[in-house]
């Protein structure tokens, strides 16, 4: 029987590790603030702590890692970071790791990770086309072909959230544009469409809490959100022709509804088939899908090669 794999999830606020048996089952946890003021070198050391505690300290398997930012698909370099952690644009996160734990690393964007743990045992299992849409402070998504990342190629590919949107003109992207997808169905649009309404700022949280609770123009601005989210669907559907769409994320479960709605009122006949699936793996998507990477060296080909000498690198601070 294959031995377990360690993958690991390095975001802005919380890096976690995960021992992943060869069906998926999460056998061991490990948690830590990420510190992510400190620099890469500091991020990457806690990553590797957290990875020596699970490990076999006698093996060699390979190592997983999914991560905030976009990754070069061929060399587990980031190409391009935002400022929740400082510095991590450039870092090349699968050669650093590789000498701190030696052995193998495969490195990929979170959000592709996600869906390599959905689709393996989670709500997409057994889908090897797959569309996995994160609906968080911000908006993410993966694609799925053939059951490997669809990393495009400069490893972007899946931005769903840079797709224009109806009803998002006078809100501002993450990316500092306006009128995007991700400008309207996240969290943070969520929060801007609601204090253009009322002249109140409250987090997307709240106002999806509010929404629930019926209050009328926290419910609108959630409806408008969800329209426009499974509109956007309805085209990325018909685009890729996935076999499912899975809808991941804290917000996900306030839009759900009606961007199911919206998405099967536009979807043509051919794709009338395609179901619109809530995430089931929380939390444990990324870290379950990086180990899915490790063991899966199709999905990438970073440090297969022996690591080089600690002596030999270095990483910024």
């Amino acid at each position: 029987m294959p031995a377990p794999l360690v993958g690991l999830d390095i975001g802005g606020t919380k890096t976690a590790a995960a021992l992943v048996g060869p069906d998926g089952e999460v056998l061991g946890r490990r948690l830590a603030p990420t510190p992510a003021g400190s620099g890469p070198a500091a991020v990457l050391d806690t990553a590797a702590r957290l990875a020596r505690e699970l490990l076999d300290p006698g093996g060699a398997g390979p190592v997983g890692v999914g991560t905030a930012g976009t990754v070069d698909p061929g060399t587990g370099t980031i190409r391009y970071a935002t400022d929740s952690l400082p510095g991590w644009a450039g870092t090349p996160v699968a050669d650093e790791l590789a000498v701190r734990l030696a052995r193998p690393v495969r490195v990929t964007n979170d959000v592709n990770a996600a869906a390599l743990g959905e689709s393996w045992v989670g709500a997409g299992r057994d889908r090897r086309e797959l569309l996995l849409v994160a609906v968080g402070t911000g908006l993410g998504g993966a694609m799925l072909q053939r059951g490997r990342i669809c990393t495009g190629a400069r490893g972007g590919a899946g931005e769903v959230g840079h797709l224009p949107a109806p009803g998002a003109e006078r809100l501002r992207c993450g990316c500092g544009r306006y009128g995007h997808l991700e400008a309207i169905a996240s969290g943070t649009g969520l929060s801007a469409a609601y204090a253009l309404d009322t002249g109140l700022r409250i987090t997307g949280r709240a106002v999806a809490e509010r929404a629930a609770a019926g209050e009328p123009v926290a419910r609108e601005v959630v409806e408008r959100a969800a329209t426009a989210l499974g509109r956007a669907l309805a085209g990325l559907v018909a685009l890729l022709d996935p076999q499912a769409v899975v809808l991941a994320g804290g917000a996900a479960d306030a839009l759900l509804p009606r961007a199911r709605a919206a998405l099967t009122a536009e979807l043509p006949a051919a794709w009338a088939d395609v179901p619109l699936l809530p995430a089931t793996l929380g939390a444990d998507a990324v870290v379950v899908g990086a180990a899915r990477l490790a063991g899966h060296p199709g999905h990438g080909r970073q440090t297969d090669a022996a690591p080089a000498p600690v002596t030999d690198r270095r990483t910024r601070a």
